[in-house]
């Protein structure tokens, strides 16, 4: 049986070389390599290697790592990503609730963490959602004006 390091670098290998685009398909490739996984570990893999859907044309994606390099790449991406995969900021206070497509929640939040703001304490993902914790509720308001910006381009 493989430790949590060596399954999860398996899954990265195996989206590095092949086309996957859900999660069933990734047990079913784990399990042809003989790695015996739930679609739940599998999930939680994913999120815990960051892993992000990208689009590969006619509605269909593949899993890839981020690639996110520099500053400036971050803000960019992240701007491509509001504008394909969100669909709505929402705040309450100072914690934000931004809505994704299905699969992006966790790609979306990787790039505003990287970000590396002052002005945002945290991020937690799900499937659809993030939660984004600002540290007031005056940034929280500038924040999702900033945010609301990138969904329009």
């Amino acid at each position: 049986m493989l430790s949590k390091d060596q399954r999860q670098k398996r899954i990265q290998d195996i989206i590095a070389r092949e086309s996957v685009s859900t999660q069933a398909d990734l047990v079913a490739r784990l399990r042809a390599d003989g790695v015996h996984v739930t679609q739940a570990t599998v999930s939680r893999d994913i999120n815990e290697l960051r892993l992000v859907r990208l689009p590969i044309g006619k509605g269909r994606h593949r899993y890839a790592l981020a690639q996110v390099a520099g500053h400036g790449n971050v803000e960019e991406e992240l701007a491509r990503l509001f504008q394909n995969f969100v669909h709505d900021v929402d705040r309450g206070e100072n914690v934000l609730v931004i809505r994704t497509a299905d699969g992006h929640a966790t790609g979306v939040a990787l790039l505003l963490d990287r970000l590396r703001r002052d002005d945002i304490v945290g991020t937690i993902a799900g499937e659809d959602t993030i939660f984004v914790v600002a540290r007031t509720i005056a940034e929280g308001e500038e924040l999702m004006e900033e945010l609301n910006a990138l969904m329009i381009g």
